[in-house]
């Protein structure tokens, strides 16, 4: 270097205005790290935040219930009166009391001050027995002593004198003022339900241990719209039970005769001219009695609660012939001291014990909760749930009201309600099962997280199936064998297939491919033997061809020659479908599967989301394993080959080794997105939720769940938790795989990297 260039040299690298430079340089440098680290960290809070947020909409689910005392007033009323009934009105506002005599008392819940009196009209006749009739309609009975039942309807007027919300108790009567006619002696026991068409009940008289039953038609009148009871049908039953609870289910048809040795009468009086004994059993076991009994919301399960303290639910379950028995299904151990009352919640499956402890205890029934404890400082004559289930009406034994606030807003979802087997009203067996919503207004949810999280993983898993052998086998091949002109091309067109929408994926998967496969499905499995077998033909006949024919087609390019060949192969696989179905399965192959295989099938099923889930997943898997491929040291590949390797033999014992870690992450990273799909699956699946393996079965994952459901929940609603509780399970799935997939691939990098 002459004396010129140096000096030029050291004016370039000292002096003030390099100096100056390299402080810019520097401080440009320091302004992107710190970008890039703000930019990280700003990531890492986001999904720590998301994570955060469904954390704090789902803990609620698992939260405890709360009581609290509200007020405390003397009994409205004469407290020598035995109370045959309380109701309370939405808003916790008004209540009213029926005594045995008869008497009406409204009363404002809040203070206990009088409302209203009325009395029923019983003309001199004594209420010798009582039941609650229609809850939903709010009708009860009266059984009288001259043979006679009364049936009354309470409701509340809702009025606005000076803006002020009024909230009257009254009573009145659908079928008219004059009771009906049973009997001559007095009406013992008294069980009735109520249809929008028909009354049923059933009733048994004083000194008689016989149950009569009487079907009554309700006929309403044009005239003046009151409805009369005209009798259709009547029956008896034979009783040789000390009978101490007459009980007759909510569907008209299902009659128990209880008695508190734990004795019970199963009766079908479908039939009410002649009603069947289906079963004779014991509802306790050993020297247990019952000591209360009482329906479930719904009126099918029976709440047993006996002197040892627990509290059992009965309901029928249909056998394997088809006959229904009365099950034990569950049992609460409430304490030690005999239940001596139980009060059901009005619209869920909870209810509320009372022993003889003092010590109110509220469960929920589904799912085996037990929310919170009250100690009371006496005796206790009734209990009565608010409608909202967000507070509570008692009466003591020493004459007081005493009422309760009560927050508790999800007790139907517990960890074994989530991902145990639940058994359901109706239902012939404990099961797994999501069903959220129901017409039915003493409808029992079934959040079962598990066959959401099984139809999820059967998803991802089908569509990996069908993409991970096409699309690694073509990142080998595009990355090892094909030249760098052809690469250039194919590489980009397969990767513009991610961009494709997965919604006309759906879309075209649902509506088109899904009929297709069910018309043709023979042939679409013939494409699993006829496209390889064919390509393997097609291949050795290429390679008996003259090498100067051969040589035309350099060989980086010779894939090009197949895609003729695997469409052509593939149409010939589909017009075998109907040969191959006449030939073994009769001309119809679906109807083979279903009548003769036992095979169930689905036209969405889990073969039309592996094909179509697979292909949205293929772009993905393929991308990311070809660059892991392809960067593979070049110095590692000519080594191998000098040392005499052939370019199979580099290929699986240089190239995939150390090419490992990024073909395992480019597999993780798509099982995590076909975990995470939404619109194929929702679209293309059937969406039901179903724990079956079979691939001509549909499913319901998680996201199509969300996707599906979360417009319809009701906002901070169980279900609306639960669906984010799905949400969650999701981002737990995702971040449980990709830590996986990090761990592997370092282990893998660590034991392939000094290749």
């Amino acid at each position: 270097m002459n004396q010129e260039a140096q000096e030029a040299l050291d004016k370039a690298l000292k002096g003030p205005k390099f100096e100056k430079r390299i402080k810019r340089r520097n401080l440009i440098d320091k302004g992107w790290a710190s970008s890039i680290s703000v930019g990280g960290v700003g990531v890492i809070l986001s999904v720590l935040l998301i994570m955060v947020f469904l954390v704090y909409v789902v803990a609620p689910l698992f939260m405890t219930a709360t009581v609290d005392k509200h007020s405390e007033y003397d009994l409205p009323g004469s407290a020598e009166e035995k109370t045959l009934f309380y109701g309370m009105d939405e808003y916790k506002e008004t209540a009213m009391r029926i005594t045995q005599s008869g008497k009406m008392i409204g009363f404002d819940a809040r203070d206990g001050h009088v409302l209203a009196e009325s009395d029923l009209p019983l003309s001199g006749q004594k209420v010798t027995s009582f039941a609650t009739v229609n809850n939903p309609n709010k009708i009860i009975a009266f059984g009288l002593s001259d043979g006679t039942v009364l049936f009354a309807k309470y409701d509340y007027e809702v009025s606005y004198p000076n803006n002020v919300r009024t909230i009257t108790p009254s009573l009145t009567f659908p079928y008219g003022e004059d009771p009906l006619e049973l009997g001559d002696t007095a009406i013992k026991k008294v069980a009735a339900r109520v249809n929008d068409s028909q009354l049923v009940l059933a009733y048994q008289v004083e000194g008689d241990n016989t149950i009569h039953l009487k079907q009554f038609d309700k006929i309403e009148s044009m005239l003046t719209e009151g409805v009369t009871l005209e009798e259709y049908a009547s029956g008896t039953v034979s009783n040789n039970l000390n009978t101490n609870w007459l009980m007759l289910g909510g569907n008209m048809r299902n009659l128990y005769l209880v008695s508190n040795n734990g004795a019970a009468l199963y009766f079908n009086i479908g039939d009410i001219s002649n009603p069947e004994l289906l079963q004779k059993v014991n509802l306790v076991t050993g020297d247990e009695t019952i000591s209360s009994l009482h329906f479930l919301l719904g009126d099918y399960s029976l709440m047993v609660g006996t002197n040892k303290g627990r509290v059992l639910q009965w309901f029928p379950v249909r056998d394997e012939n088809n006959n229904f028995q009365l099950e034990s299904i569950r049992s609460f151990n409430v304490s030690s001291k005999p239940v001596t009352y139980i009060a059901i919640e009005h619209n869920r499956k909870g209810f509320v014990t009372l022993d003889q402890s003092n010590q109110i205890n509220l469960y929920n029934a589904t799912s085996e909760r037990h929310l919170a404890s009250e100690q009371l400082s006496s005796g206790l004559n009734y209990i009565l749930i608010a409608q909202r289930a967000n507070g509570a009406l008692v009466e003591t034994a020493d004459g007081k009201i005493v009422t309760y606030d009560i927050e508790n807003e999800h007790p139907d979802v517990s960890f074994s309600s989530l991902w145990g087997k639940v058994w359901y009203e109706g239902y012939e067996e404990p099961s797994y099962t999501w069903q959220s919503s129901s017409a039915s207004a003493d409808f029992e949810p079934k959040f079962s997280m598990v066959p959401l999280t099984f139809g999820t993983i059967k998803a991802a898993l089908y569509s990996m199936l069908f993409a991970v052998p096409i699309a690694v086998l073509a990142a080998i091949y595009t990355a090892f064998f094909m030249d760098n002109k052809t690469r250039q091309v194919v590489k980009p067109a397969i990767e513009l297939i991610e961009a494709l929408p997965t919604v006309i994926l759906g879309f075209l998967a649902g509506l088109w491919l899904a009929p297709y496969m069910e018309a043709n499905l023979a042939g679409f499995f013939a494409i699993v033997v006829v496209v390889p077998l064919g390509v393997m033909l097609f291949g050795f006949g290429w390679s008996k061809l003259p090498e100067p024919l051969r040589l035309l087609v350099p060989t980086g390019k010779r894939a090009i020659l197949m895609i003729p060949v695997v469409i052509f192969l593939g149409w010939v696989a589909l017009s075998l479908s109907s040969p191959i179905e006449n030939t073994f399965f009769h001309g119809d192959m679906r109807h083979w599967l279903t009548y003769s295989a036992g095979i169930d099938f689905d036209q969405r099923n889990a073969l039309v989301i592996g094909f179509a889930m697979g292909f949205a997943l293929i772009p993905t898997i393929f991308s990311v394993a070809e660059d892991a491929i392809y960067n593979v040291p070049s110095y590692l590949v000519n080594g191998s080959l000098a040392l005499g390797a052939s370019g199979w033999q580099t290929l699986v014992g240089v190239v995939l080794p150390t090419a490992s870690p990024g073909i395992f992450s480019a597999i993780m990273l798509g099982f995590g997105r076909g975990i995470g799909e939404t619109m194929i699956v929702l679209m293309a699946s059937g969406n039901t939720p179903l724990m079956d393996v079979n691939i001509f079965q549909g499913m319901r994952t998680l996201s199509a769940n969300l996707a599906v459901e979360m417009p319809e929940a009701e906002v901070y609603s169980s279900h609306y938790r639960v669906l984010f509780l799905s949400g969650l399970i999701l981002f737990i799935f995702t971040f449980v795989f990709n830590t996986l997939a990090e761990v592997v691939r370092e282990r893998m990098r660590r034991k392939y990297g000094s290749l």
